[in-house]
């Protein structure tokens, strides 16, 4: 018992330790970072009382370090955040807003249903802006040499927020790695694509509904939104669908899936449009499957996810009154821990499937590398790591969902 006193007194002394040196390199990099703004022309305001008075905040750096034991499964993800509560709260908001969200949609092409999902994922419609101090968040990360640049950038086009907007640091809330207002724009996209949309010559994007609207319309008109075109549909995948074709990354036209057999979840014909399109299955063949269009793309510009994508384009369709799911995702898929993905990865690399980095994260390269190993060992080839996958590759021997 005195021993394992003793042990955590010396992990609690180191842990102060550290937090105390990692205050003291936070000092000196506020004063390199006054003397960047001042180069940049920001104010003696700005340099000598805003920069100087931030404070580090550990908790940004543990966040940022933190990596969640379980990977979510789409069913999951899915789930949590189309409920049948946000999807009464967005229907309610796009009639409350309908003539101000089609003037966006003339001026900019984006219709109002994935302005409000937009803004049903990010906030919950602006119910939870963040209580972050955004200032100090930003300069702790800038001060981290992990994404330094990145957050040093993000840092300065804060402080251009501040003195434009003749804001004061404590109105600068929001998340831990900076994301600001209804919208949770960064500093950067605050500033580049925020715009007025209320007509009282002012942008604020925490108060003002009408300007996150706005500035969503023109942030994804920018990122390339196709006006006219839906995200995606829900499909139905012939018996013998080569899953080795999904992913993103393998686009065809219309006609070509058509020819292929696929057809929309309603059993109707997919159109010879001149489109191209991706299939998708993001909880494994036997789970829903998309065909999903250009926008989906922009969309995962807004959030580099393609859970996050899915999800708005579902709410969207559901807040004018599409039904649920004709497949939908089985809530028994247990979600995998980051330990089994890494194993998984190692696995992949040493008999020769390039699954990228081993980082316990299920990306683009491992699903990839995943899909060309089932593909050559006669299981189905979708990317998804199910539990006769896993075991072929050993990765749950000796669980008993392998015997």
């Amino acid at each position: 018992m005195k021993h394992k006193v003793l042990i955590i007194m010396l992990v609690a002394l180191f842990c102060l330790q550290a937090v105390a040196v990692q205050a003291t390199d936070f000092d000196k990099c506020i004063a390199e970072l006054q003397s960047k703004a001042k180069q940049q022309g920001f104010s003696a305001q700005i340099v000598n009382d805003v920069l100087a008075n931030l404070q580090l905040q550990p908790r940004v750096i543990e966040l940022d370090r933190s990596q969640p034991e379980f990977t979510q499964t789409f069913a999951n993800y899915y789930y949590r955040r189309v409920t049948p509560e946000r999807i009464k709260r967005g229907q309610d908001l796009l009639k409350k807003h309908e003539p101000y969200l089609a003037g966006l949609t003339k001026k900019y092409g984006v219709p109002g249903r994935y302005l409000v999902a937009f803004w049903g994922l990010e906030t919950n419609f602006g119910s939870y802006l963040g209580t972050m101090p955004i200032l100090d968040s930003l300069a702790t990360l800038a001060c981290d040499q992990r994404r330094s640049e990145f957050f040093t950038v993000e840092l300065m086009q804060a402080l251009t927020l501040l003195q434009r907007e003749s804001l004061t640091p404590d109105t600068l809330r929001g998340s831990w790695a900076g994301a600001m207002g209804h919208t949770q724009f960064m500093p950067s996209a605050y500033n580049r694509y925020a715009i007025d949309g209320d007509g009282d010559d002012r942008i604020n994007l925490w108060q003002s509904e009408l300007d996150a609207l706005a500035s969503g319309a023109n942030y994804l008109a920018h990122l390339g939104w196709q006006k006219g075109e839906r995200w995606g549909r829900e499909i139905l995948l012939p018996a013998d669908f080569a899953y080795s074709r999904t992913s993103l990354s393998n686009r065809l036209a219309l006609n070509e899936w058509k020819m292929l057999g696929v057809k929309f979840a309603n059993g109707a014909t997919i159109p010879e449009i001149d489109m191209e399109a991706s299939v998708l299955l993001p909880a494994g063949h036997k789970g829903p499957a998309f065909l999903v269009y250009a926008n989906f793309n922009v969309m995962m510009r807004w959030n580099r996810s393609e859970y996050y994508a899915l999800a708005v384009g579902l709410l969207a369709d559901q807040l004018i009154g599409a039904g649920q799911l004709t497949q939908p995702p089985s809530t028994e898929e247990v979600a995998l821990s980051r330990i089994t993905v890494e194993k998984m990865q190692q696995q992949l690399n040493y008999l020769g499937f390039d699954a990228g980095e081993i980082d316990g994260v299920m990306g683009s390269m491992t699903r990839s590398a995943l899909r060309s190993y089932q593909a050559s060992n006669g299981l189905v080839a979708d990317g998804y790591p199910d539990t006769t996958t896993l075991c072929a590759l050993k990765v749950l021997a000796g669980h008993t969902s392998c015997l």
